[in-house]
């Protein structure tokens, strides 16, 4: 593996919010974007001179397109004295410790150790970290007195603190709580895999709901199997073990001008079809119900439990959003159905829990 790595002088602060700091760095006498992130790292001031990491930006990368602060020239970084012997980031420079959700020094040990199922919690399980923001927005308008768990895997950004819109979403009340697993890091909560992370949803968070989701970006390289996207069939099939009720959030465009990504992407199809074991719920907006590309796409699906949501009627919590909607580069009026589809995902897994009462504790 190799990467970029130059040294630069912190200009400004730009934004210091917890666990991420926005910078202006001069590096070669050109004033650049960095971030910075506290936590590994220590404080970032002006005139400090750090150790940058410039791959993505030096790669021309649209999801990473920042400088990443490696370390602060003369100054130590002494994290607080915590508990936690679980290692994120293991055998790399940046490796740190965390207290998972499952070790012994937890206050919640003993609730990992004795519990093998989440009663029926919907799982919603997609494949970019834009669905998030209208699943959530969905389940609260139905369910606002549900709890629902943000789960964000290592399929894309590693840090939770890289994404403005949990951070948006959590002062908006339409989100209560977030857990990371595998090395994605910065949760409310740690744990060390997809099914302890779901068992924290529900018996530590007291969620009703979780949406598991990468963070902010996605690994793809066109072709059919060589993408993160792909842990999404992964994810409902530890839905199913865990006796939840899985639920795949469909990418879906009409304005994608890739062939491959057009109507349902093959992502989602490759994932639904030859990864996902078990019959799953898919919800689409029923606007689309007689789009001819979309029956064809639907007859590999068949084996799913397809429902059909009428999301114009929602669409209002769409357009007042508090949270920029983008993916791809396009925007709710550009791709209004990506979004929708999300939507409707969320109001469905808000359906249930609201007809069901309560999801039963284990």
């Amino acid at each position: 593996m190799d990467c970029w790595v130059q040294q630069g002088e912190v200009i400004e602060v730009v934004a210091d919010i917890n666990s991420k700091q926005e910078l202006l760095v001069l590096i070669d006498n050109k004033h650049q974007q960095a971030i910075n992130f506290p936590p590994l790292t220590g404080r970032c001031v002006e005139g400090d001179q750090v150790i940058l990491n410039t791959t993505a930006v030096s790669l021309g990368l649209g999801t990473g397109g920042f400088h990443f602060v490696m370390g602060i020239v003369g100054r130590t970084h002494q994290p607080p004295d915590k508990t936690g012997h679980i290692i994120k980031l293991r055998y790399t420079p940046s490796q740190g410790r965390v207290l998972s959700v499952e070790e012994p020094d937890s206050p919640f040990h003993e609730i990992l150790a004795c519990q093998s199922s989440i009663g029926g919690m919907p799982v919603l399980v997609g494949s970019l970290h834009s669905m998030l923001a209208p699943v959530c927005i969905g389940f609260k308008y139905l369910a606002p007195q549900r709890k629902i768990a943000y789960i964000m895997s290592d399929g894309a950004a590693l840090p939770l603190a890289l994404s403005d819109t949990v951070q948006i979403l959590l002062g908006h009340g339409l989100l209560d709580d977030t857990i990371t697993f595998n090395h994605a890091f910065g949760g409310n909560y740690e744990a060390v895999n997809v099914y302890s992370a779901l068992l924290t949803a529900r018996h530590v968070c007291h969620a009703d709901a979780a949406v598991i989701l990468m963070g902010p970006g996605v690994v793809g390289t066109g072709t059919t199997w060589g993408t993160t996207a792909l842990e999404q069939g992964i994810y409902l099939n530890a839905a199913h073990t865990l006796e939840g009720y899985p639920i795949g959030i469909v990418r879906l465009s009409m304005a994608e001008k890739r062939t491959r990504h057009q109507g349902i992407s093959h992502h989602t199809l490759t994932a639904l079809t030859k990864i996902c074991e078990r019959p799953c719920t898919l919800a689409f907006p029923s606007d689309l119900q007689d789009w001819q590309l979309l029956q064809a796409q639907l007859k590999a699906l068949q084996h799913h439990h397809i429902l059909w949501i009428n999301t114009k009627a929602y669409r209002h919590l769409l357009e007042d959003c508090p949270v920029k909607l983008s993916s791809m580069g396009r925007d709710y009026s550009s791709d209004p159905y990506f979004f929708e589809s999300a939507l409707a995902a969320g109001l469905l897994a808000a359906d249930y829990c609201n007809a069901d009462t309560t999801v039963p504790e284990c």
